[in-house]
């Protein structure tokens, strides 16, 4: 395609870090083809994220019944699917389709260029997942494209009071600190600093959520749980700070601009780390429930201490 218009479609499942990881790529197409219709087919969800940061045209849910046949060998194929796919002058597809059974059906009833992207990144590379994510593109001629996940939302920025986030959950219990060592980070914040809380989580961190909302005075915290994300972004957008593990969630605060504190699990940091200019990640070599209060302490105090000097 040339630039000057046409329809881009890309094709993006997995979970919310994934799609974030993902937004790079996105935000590259979108400024490299600026007059472009951009499309995105994923969880809607999720994908809304782009669509409220303004780097897509719209969003289409990847779930419909009747894309099924598009997944089977010489399956059959929706009509209506086949004249969707058809309008589109290029498709950057991230599906795990290791026998490209997707691509091939998508072919039979699309001319559109058919760039099929990985669906994830090799942990052993070593290379971040975002830059694994941009390398499709080279074949439309964009390198050195931005590698941070960037999500622009219009509303204002924090003022002096906005509160601190806090999400003590994340989708594997394995990457997650001791329930009991959140409460006690929880007591010394509320303690050390007049700020107040957003405590922040879905359906599985509930119990999470109002342990710790119980030791807080109601008017120290607020609980955020189980929100849409296009407003859990926006609540994150108006926090001072954010401190979580290595989940959706935090790739998301990061996104949205938020100073970061992560305690970080064995995950490998080189191919995961949230991106961005004020991240920093808290480790233990024995594991992430070995990670001492103390160290955590100092880093969200670091962190605290470095915005009350803006």
């Amino acid at each position: 395609m040339n630039g000057a218009q046409g329809k881009i479609l890309v094709i993006r499942g997995g979970a919310i870090g994934d799609f974030i990881l993902t937004l790079p790529a996105i935000a590259a197409l979108r400024q490299h083809f600026p007059r472009a219709h951009l499309e995105v087919l994923g969880y809607p969800h999720i994908a809304q994220l782009a669509l409220a940061g303004g780097w897509v045209d719209a969003v289409r849910p990847i779930e419909a019944r009747a894309l099924a046949g598009f997944f089977a060998r010489n399956g059959p194929l929706a009509e209506n699917w086949c004249d969707y796919f058809s309008e589109f002058d290029l498709i950057l597809s991230y599906l795990y389709d290791p026998d490209r059974i997707f691509e091939s059906n998508v072919r039979r009833c699309s001319p559109a260029q058919f760039i099929a992207g990985p669906h994830r990144p090799d942990d052993s590379a070593g290379i971040h997942a975002t830059r694994v994510f941009l390398q499709p593109l080279e074949r439309l001629a964009i390198f050195d494209a931005d590698p941070v996940p960037r999500l622009h939302l219009p509303d204002p920025e924090p003022g002096p009071d906005a509160p601190v986030a806090l999400h003590p959950g994340s989708g594997s219990e394995r990457k997650n600190w001791p329930q009991a060592r959140w409460a006690d980070l929880f007591q010394y914040l509320l303690h050390a600093t007049p700020r107040r809380f957003l405590l922040v989580g879905g359906e599985a961190e509930g119990e999470r959520l109002q342990h710790l909302a119980a030791a807080a005075p109601p008017a120290r915290r607020e609980v955020c749980q189980s929100r849409p994300l296009t407003e859990l972004a926006r609540r994150l957008k108006g926090c001072a700070a954010f401190v979580g593990h290595d989940s959706g969630i935090t790739h998301l605060a990061a996104a949205v601009g938020l100073p970061v504190v992560v305690l970080w699990p064995d995950t490998p940091e080189a191919v995961w780390r949230p991106q961005g200019e004020q991240v920093r990640l808290v480790r233990s070599p024995r594991g992430i429930r070995s990670l001492p209060v103390e160290e955590v302490v100092q880093a969200v105090d670091e962190l605290l201490e470095g915005l009350s000097k803006r």
